[in-house]
Order: structure tokens, then C-alpha cells, then sequence
């Protein structure tokens, strides 16, 4: 594996003997004689590996140590001193050093440490993916839409194009996503989300590209960017069509420059990413309506994906169910209770609005009722909107002209609602209405406000 390693030292010697042993061994290697440059170049760049000398005039390798910890640059850095002690020794661990190394250095040393700090980088690296694998990130799917949808995944996976993926909220996008990444070459570097939609528009671009400290009030030190986390990984926006419109053209200038800004800083930082999105709006409408740059669009719609709503896969629905209850039950430490084929039928009745994080949230619901199996009555108390959607189609479907209108409006705000887990915020946006709009609508439509998030109340 190549790695790119950064050489501090003030001694010219030194820096030319080391870099030409790393380069003579296969790998990139930079230099620089002092630790103010080393600390722009670690904050510009991405190095697999620092080695510093401890002893420098004006700031020392252990100034540096501690600074490049205070900013959160978390490479590895193995200290190296001529003049070693104990002491010396101890404070550079203490610091967080990965390594200390007494000069003259011996080059089969120092290539014995570059391959023990790359071999626990990888372990990390797959044991954090082992843990994301055996978590909840996992598609399930047997239906014909899923089988086209996940052969389209394995042919777009290992290109660098920018994919969009389409779907209802609650249908899986971040899932698709991950999977994306880890059958991309990619995967070994990190995967970094970001939902453009829960972000407040004044601190999206500080999310996004990062900040220096005291850029604005309340930034107490220096922040980095999501783009920058995920250098030579994936960076996944969701909701990219609720991203405010200036943001939009930064975002584009990004991805044509592949360089960011951090707020408060004018010297760009090269990134290395490869960008995917995900909305449940219709771009091209949005696009027409001019709440969404076209040449935006263009950048990140190279390959689109749609996925399908739960009520369009019901086929998936008793697998899709199996292991809802497997991954529930070992969460809990429960013993996996068995549904009713009558329960089943009665779920495949539903239609579903809040898709697979509603099936989800449903099965854990039914597993807390259920005494030994899953009954179809079981299901008909955790679905009560089975119930109340149909007596309000009923109502809608007779009596007068305003009493069907208002019927259908309360029908429509309680789906929307239940789509968008009753995040009234999301909820208007998705109905045009302003917050304060909707919450007089469903006053003047009898909706209680239980049914509202507590998180997101209205004022």
C-alpha cells in the first residue's frame, strides 16, 4: 500500500536522507523544516503518516504534537530526537504520539513503523465497517423492482460517477448509499453523511466545508468540514433538494474545483471525494420551478436510482418483516417471536407511508404486544390508522361538497404527517405551507397535537 507521509525537521540532511528511503520504498513523501508550515500542510492535506523531529528552534516537534491534536488532525505522528530521554519520551506518548524513535535512524526501523501504523489504520478501517455490516446496514429484497434496482447498484459501484438516488423517506436512500460505497474502491476509506434538510441554512456551509476558529460567534475552535472528513472516501447528501440555493452554487464550485474553503479562511484544501445524493422531490420539477440550478443538477444526476415504496415491493414484506424481528430481538436480547401468516396478510393491507422505517418501528411495537406469536389482532392495534384512514375515505367519498373537502384535507395532512414522522417543519414543506399555516390547519381540521414531534413543536 502507498502511503503519504509528512518529514519535519530542521536539518536538511535529514529531510533528504528520509524522504529518498520512503521513495526508494514506493511511497510520497514531503518535507518541511519547521512546525508552523507542517501544521498548514497537515490541515491542507491528508497524510497517512507524520514523523517530526522533537527538537526545532522556534517551535518544537511536541508543540506541534499538541497542536495538531487540538484542531483534530488525527494522523499518526511518530516523534524522532537525537537528544532522547525518558522523560521526553513519556510526554510525546502522553501527547498521543504513535511512536518515538532515538536518531540515527535505521531505515529498516522506520519502514517496520510505517507498516504497523498502516496495518492498524486498516483494522480500524474493517473493523469499522464490520460493525456497519453487522448492524442495521443491510437490504433486504427478493421483488423484481429491488433485483433491477440492486443489479443497476453493482454496475454503477466501482465507477467514480455521481449517482442520485430517488425514493420516499423512509425507503432506504443511506442504505443504498453505503452499499454503493462499500462495493466501490472506495470502501476502505471513510463513508460521511449529511442530511441537507435537518441542517439550519446559516450553518450548512460551516457543516459542509468546515470553519476556522473564531470565524463567526460561538466557533470556539476549528471545525472540519464534512467534505474534508471524507477525503478519498464518499460523502452522501440526503435531501439534497432542500438545500438552500446559495448554498447550491458553492456546492457546485466544489465539485468542479475539488477544493473547499473553510468559513473564515481564504486558502483553498484540495479534497478527494466522490459525492452522492439522495432526494424524495422531484429535481427536474424543482429545476423548472427554479428552486434547484440546473447546472447543479447536471453535476450530480449523472446516474439516477429509484427506489420503490414499501406498498410497490409487498412481496419483500415477510422477509423484509423476519428481519426486522432478528435484528430487534438480538438488540434486546429477546427470543425471536414468530408472526401469523393472518398477521402478515393484515400488514400487506397497510399502505405504508413512512416505508421501511415505519415497518421497522411497527415490528418493534408488535414484538412489545404480543404475548408468544404475532396475531392478525395484534397488528390491528398497532396499525389504529387502518382504521381511521378508511372511515376518513369514507367520509370524503359522501355528504356535502365541503364536508368531503375537509375530510380529504385531514386524510392528506395525517399522511403527510406520518410520512415525515411528525416533523412539522418537514411537513408543511412538503404540503407549501409555512409551519405556523399548518398548525392552524390542523387545528381548524380537529388533529391533535400528539401528533406532532415534540422536537419540532410549533410557536
Amino acid at each position: 500500500m502507498k502511503a503519504k507521509i509528512l518529514i519535519v525537521d530542521d536539518e536538511a540532511n535529514t529531510l533528504a536522507s528520509l524522504a529518498r528511503a520512503f521513495r526508494l520504498a514506493g511511497h510520497e513523501a514531503s518535507v518541511c523544516d519547521n512546525a508552523t508550515r507542517a501544521l498548514e500542510l497537515a490541515q491542507a492535506e491528508a497524510f497517512d503518516l507524520i514523523i517530526s523531529d522533537v527538537v526545532m528552534p522556534r517551535r518544537d516537534g511536541l508543540a506541534l504534537l499538541e497542536d495538531l491534536k487540538s484542531i483534530g488532525v488525527g494522523t499518526p505522528v511518530v516523534m524522532m530526537s537525537g537528544q532522547a530521554h525518558i522523560e521526553m519520551a513519556v510526554r510525546a506518548t502522553r501527547l498521543g504520539a504513535f511512536d518515538f524513535l532515538e536518531k540515527p535512524l535505521s531505515t529498516d526501523k522506520l519502514l517496520v513503523t510505517l507498516d504497523n501504523v498502516l496495518r492498524l489504520s486498516r483494522l480500524e478501517t474493517e473493523n469499522s465497517e464490520l460493525r456497519v455490516r453487522a448492524g442495521k446496514h443491510q437490504i433486504v429484497w427478493a421483488c423484481e423492482s429491488m433485483r433491477r434496482l440492486m443489479a443497476q447498484v453493482e454496475r454503477v459501484a466501482a465507477s467514480e460517477s455521481r449517482v442520485c438516488i430517488y425514493g420516499e423517506t423512509g425507503t432506504g436512500k443511506e442504505l443504498v448509499a453505503r452499499t454503493l460505497h462499500e462495493k466501490s474502491g472506495r470502501s476502505g476509506a471513510p463513508f460521511v453523511t449529511l442530511n441537507c434538510a435537518a441542517v439550519p441554512a446559516e450553518l450548512i456551509e460551516s457543516e459542509l466545508f468546515g470553519h476556522e476558529k473564531g470565524a463567526f460567534t460561538g466557533a470556539t475552535q476549528r471545525h472540519m468540514g464534512k467534505f474534508e472528513q471524507a477525503h478519498r472516501g464518499t460523502l452522501f447528501l440526503d435531501e439534497i433538494g432542500d438545500m438552500p440555493q446559495a448554498m447550491q452554487a458553492k456546492l457546485l464550485r466544489v465539485l468542479e474545483e475539488q477544493e473547499v474553503e473553510r468559513v473564515g479562511s481564504s486558502k483553498p484544501t484540495k479534497v478527494d471525494v466522490r459525492v452522492l445524493v439522495a432526494t424524495h422531490r422531484d429535481l427536474d420539477e424543482l429545476v423548472k420551478m427554479g428552486e434547484f440550478r440546473r447546472d447543479l443538477y447536471h453535476r450530480v444526476v449523472v446516474f439516477p436510482l429509484r427506489l420503490p415504496p414499501l406498498r410497490e415491493r409487498k412481496e419483500d414484506l415477510d422477509l423484509l418483516v423476519d428481519y426486522f424481528v432478528q435484528q430487534i430481538s438480538a438488540q434486546n436480547g429477546w427470543k425471536a417471536m414468530p408472526f401469523a401468516r393472518e398477521a402478515i396478510l393484515e400488514l400487506e393491507r397497510y399502505s405504508w407511508p413512512g416505508n421501511l422505517r415505519e415497518l421497522r418501528n411497527v415490528v418493534e411495537r408488535l414484538l412489545l404486544l404480543a404475548v408468544n406469536s404475532v396475531k392478525k389482532e395484534d397488528v390491528a392495534m398497532a396499525l389504529p390508522t387502518l382504521e381511521s384512514a378508511a372511515t376518513a375515505h369514507a367520509a370524503s367519498d359522501s355528504g356535502p361538497l365541503a364536508v368531503r373537502v375537509q375530510a380529504f384535507e385531514r386524510a392528506t395532512v395525517l399522511a403527510e404527517l406520518e410520512r415525515n414522522h411528525r416533523n412539522v417543519s418537514n411537513t408543511a414543506r412538503a404540503l407549501g405551507l409555512e409551519r405556523s399555516h399548518l398548525y392552524k390547519k390542523c387545528q381548524q381540521l380537529g388533529i391533535d397535537p400528539r401528533h406532532f414531534d415534540s422536537k419540532d413543536s410549533v410557536v
